[in-house]
């Protein structure tokens, strides 16, 4: 057995060293993609995005809203002499949105009535809209908070009878694990996972693929001993071990390079890997050995890569997911992989924690096995 398995393995190092196509895919990928994409998101967070803004009212209060306003560094301000310029400005895309201050907004404020401003944000773009509303709410409230704590000082109302007369009910808002709530830090942890299993899964499909475009499915049993078992650790080994190191690589260089958070603990999180490069060997073995055309599995792999994130629910509610999504989800080894690691690397927490989703990689990892064998012998029994 372990001479079979030692044959196998030297033999998948000559097949990569030869096949130029797969040593780029399987070496160089990893790193282009992990630092284009890291490069992209490097700033983490938004900074001077435009906002139109006009000042109907042109009172003092409007300009110390106007002040606070532009010193968010978030916000970069475009005056604008009228709604409709400020409309038009959005609609050209020279600005995310505009800020709306009615006349008569410091005389209603004073005399105790409310006072109206507008923020339209052009939501077609996720991030800016988001983040205007926000931080515009927040100076909004903070403006309106403090004229409201005037007036009550001017009522007699020491400091702290007149603030809690303005705010009774104070939000103590505390985001964890992504303190700045940069999308940044939310996406690029998952998105170096992906990077690793997409690029796994190119390999190990294109592999299997030449075995049986070479037709070398019979050569291949035979130094396997007869044994389908031994085929799928000669051949995966190879895979396993170089992936692994690049999973180390990932979490201690690229994390760093990128200020990426990282909470939990270096061996758990490469004893997650290895699990999960376990369970994703065998299912990535079985998809190539149905094709003979490597450019068509390597075409499906690639533009797989979007989708598998999709539904695993990283980006979205795993439960807001349509049914029929999620049971294909939970076919995937990346959607338990992701629930672990997201709350190991970001959270700080433990694999512990998240025992039944580790059963559940374990799972998919045995159940690909078993139709891998089957597979393989199902196919040798038809060539032979």
């Amino acid at each position: 057995m372990f001479k079979s398995i030692k044959i196998l393995f030297l033999r998948e190092i000559r097949l990569v060293v030869k096949e130029h196509s797969l040593l780029l895919t399987l070496l160089g990928a990893p790193l282009l993609y992990a630092f284009m994409y890291g490069s992209i998101y490097i700033n983490k967070v938004e900074t001077q995005v435009p906002l139109a803004l006009v000042d109907a009212d042109q009172s003092s209060l409007s300009r110390t809203l106007i002040q606070e306003i532009s010193s968010d560094p978030m916000v970069k301000v475009l005056p604008a002499f009228s709604l409709d310029e400020a409309q038009e400005m959005m609609r050209k895309g020279t600005a995310a949105g505009y800020f709306f201050i009615d006349k008569d907004f410091e005389k209603n404020i004073l005399s105790l009535q409310q006072s109206n401003v507008t923020l339209a944000v052009n939501a077609s773009k996720f991030l800016p809209a988001s983040d205007l509303t926000a931080h515009l709410t927040t100076i909004c409230l903070t403006v309106g908070g403090g004229v409201r704590k005037t007036y009550f000082n001017k009522q007699g109302m020491n400091d702290s009878q007149a603030m809690a007369n303005t705010n009774p009910i104070k939000l103590d808002y505390r985001p964890l694990f992504n303190e700045k709530t940069g999308y940044g830090n939310f996406l690029l942890p998952g998105l170096m996972a992906v990077i690793l299993q997409q690029t796994l899964l190119i390999g190990l499909c294109v592999s299997m693929s030449l075995e049986r475009k070479d037709e070398k499915l019979g050569e291949l049993n035979k130094l396997a001993s007869g044994s389908s078992s031994n085929i799928l650790v000669g051949k995966g080994l190879f895979y396993f071990l170089v992936y692994l190191i690049f999973s180390q690589f990932f979490v201690t260089v690229v994390f760093s390079v990128f200020d990426m958070p990282f909470r939990g603990s270096f061996w758990e999180v490469n004893f997650l890997m290895a699990v999960f490069f376990v369970s994703l060997i065998p299912m990535a073995f079985l998809i190539g050995s149905f094709f003979k055309n490597t450019l068509l599995i390597i075409q499906l792999m690639g533009f797989s890569s979007y989708p598998i994130f999709l539904i695993t629910g990283y980006s979205m509610p795993f439960e807001n997911l349509p049914l029929a999504i999620q049971w294909i989800s939970n076919l995937l080894p990346t959607t338990p992989f992701l629930r672990i690691y997201t709350l190991v690397v970001q959270g700080g927490g433990s694999i512990i924690d998240q025992l039944p989703n580790l059963f559940h990689l374990v799972g998919l990892g045995v159940f690909y096995t078993l139709l891998f064998i089957f597979k393989m012998k199902y196919t040798l029994k038809k060539t032979s």
